[in-house]
């Protein structure tokens, strides 16, 4: 292996769904971070999964070798090997953990399999600032995107308890699903937070969805969604863009109350002082005001992530590694990926 300087040069890959992402960091500090999109599955209106780990194929080689570019630095600098093992879509995953081990076994240095919800959390724990500060004290984080929502009570970088979920769909899917319903562009989410700007988040009622103690669903509420799309059309209102608007606004605040109702009540449990946001839902801007606000009611000290590091990618991956890389808990060649692995 070779010799690591006060901070070790690691290599993060994330390939768990649709988005090819390297990145290099030194430490908790990232030095580049690439990713490469796929533009295909816009015409389907959300991820195709065999045309995924197709495209995570084309893409990897160049991906890698432009992160090492940008971050100035060759194949044997790095020190370790880092990837996401899950949760996501097995083929893309396997992807990813191929490349992965065959690179580490190559270059002779130690892989690290990565739980893709830690890493999410740990977007909060690294920079490309070299004078960036790591959060010490506790806090509670929710994690929202399009594939998982869950309530995370995050005691230190490797120490992390789940404590509530969605028990079917997640915020990021119900938004994208809407997004759909209206005939918007994928990824639904972002332009649904675009177009609410402009709209009346009063305009329209969605029922608060239940379920059971502190977990989420949220199958009710795209249900009640398309109910009211369809019963506009049935009286032959026209779905202009005023409309739309109106219906994005009052959508999308259904979707950040609901968020907030069960948070609420399990900070409330748990005491935490600090608070956060994490996953691609998290750069959504009613989202990020609503906790801003609980914030500052509550005198709780609130970690947003870098925009950079919302969406899937291969820093947050690089940066878990960084922390258990004092563990010594290594992955072999044997390295099986999980599709619905847990924190």
């Amino acid at each position: 292996m070779n010799n690591t300087s006060e901070k070790p040069i690691i290599l993060g890959i994330e390939s768990s769904c649709d988005d090819t992402s390297v990145s290099v960091l030194k430490g908790n500090i990232v030095l580049s971070n690439v990713t490469a999109g796929q533009e295909v599955h816009k015409q389907y209106g959300g991820v195709v999964p065999e045309l995924a780990s197709r495209a995570h194929q084309s893409n990897i080689v160049p991906v890698v070798s432009t992160a090492l570019k940008e971050a100035n630095l060759k194949p044997r600098d790095i020190n370790y090997v880092a990837v996401t093992k899950g949760p996501g879509l097995l083929g893309s995953l396997l992807v990813g953990t191929s490349f992965a081990k065959s690179y580490a076994h190559a270059l002779e240095i130690p892989l690290l399999g990565i739980n893709h919800m830690e890493g999410h959390v740990i977007a909060h724990f690294i920079s490309r600032d070299p004078n960036f500060k790591a959060p010490e004290e506790p806090f509670l984080c929710l994690t929202v995107s399009g594939g998982h929502t869950q309530i995370i009570l995050v005691k230190n970088a490797l120490e992390m308890e789940l404590l509530a979920s969605t028990i079917d769909d997640a915020a990021g899917e119900a938004l994208d699903k809407a997004a759909k319903v209206l005939g918007l562009p994928y990824p639904g989410g972002p332009v649904i937070d675009k177009l609410a700007k402009t709209g009346n988040d009063s305009a329209f009622k969605f029922p608060m969805p239940k379920a059971d103690g502190d977990n989420y669903s949220f199958s009710g509420l795209k249900t009640s969604f398309l109910y009211q799309v369809r019963d506009l059309k049935k009286i032959g209102t026209e779905i202009s863009e005023p409309l739309i608007a109106d219906l994005c606004a009052s959508y999308q605040k259904a979707v950040v109350d609901y968020l907030l109702l069960k948070f609420k009540n399990v900070l409330k449990r748990t005491g935490a002082k600090g608070i956060a946001i994490a996953g691609g839902v998290s750069a959504n801007s009613l989202l990020r005001q609503a906790f801003s606000n609980l914030a500052d009611e509550q005198n709780l000290k609130l970690l947003l992530p870098e925009f950079e590091f919302c969406t899937d990618n291969g820093a947050m991956i690089g940066g878990v590694a960084y922390y258990k890389v004092a563990e010594g808990n290594f992955d072999g060649l044997d390295l099986v990926p999980s599709s619905r692995l847990k924190i």
